[in-house]
């Protein structure tokens, strides 16, 4: 994971139609009972451009459908035939690498990030470890794979745990603590 700080020029607030929403407008959004709905959208693919750095082919979340300001995110990744990870994980038998949905639930991580008060302009945050993950079911081309991300704790802006969760028609795909590390 790698997740750049956003710049003060696209804070939230901005007027500009593809900066990200005021904190204050966002909603604030209780943990649902199911699954979210897929139509709402709080941070579209141009948002969340402009809070990431990943680029095609590692940008792995089309969208965000629930924020909690410095506290959790939803997002969702459409998974398709097409992507290039696909070519040679299996021929014949096309399954989503393991470090990919870890890696897309770091990215829905990293809007929780880079929205936080006293974000570093300009920093980068990494993976500063994986624990206890583990894989429940396979994820395959055609799939809808929901990520959610809740922030356990950040330690002197640098350091911090999150717990990722990822679901596919509400069965759990891969769930474990993601721990990050500010790179200046």
């Amino acid at each position: 994971m790698s997740v750049a700080a956003v710049p003060s020029s696209l804070s939230p607030g901005a007027t500009d139609s593809t900066d990200v929403p005021q904190s204050n407008s966002v909603p604030d959004v209780e943990p649902s009972s199911g699954s979210p709905d897929p139509r709402q959208v709080v941070f579209s693919l141009e948002q969340i451009q402009n809070l990431l750095p990943h680029r095609y082919p590692f940008a792995l979340v089309d969208r965000v459908i629930e924020y909690v300001p410095g506290k959790r995110a939803v997002g969702l990744k459409n998974v398709t035939f097409n992507e290039p990870h696909f070519q040679g994980h299996f021929p014949g038998r096309p399954l989503m690498p393991g470090v990919l949905i870890v890696e897309a639930m770091a990215q829905v991580g990293g809007i929780v990030l880079t929205q936080m008060p006293d974000s570093p302009a300009g920093g980068l945050f990494v993976f500063g470890g994986i624990d206890k993950v583990r894989f429940r079911r396979p994820v395959v081309p055609g799939d809808q794979l929901i990520l959610t991300t809740e922030l356990l704790w950040v330690k002197r802006k640098r350091f911090g745990k999150m717990f990722g969760r990822a679901e596919v028609d509400g069965q759990l795909a891969c769930e474990g603590e993601l721990m990050f590390s500010l790179v200046d």
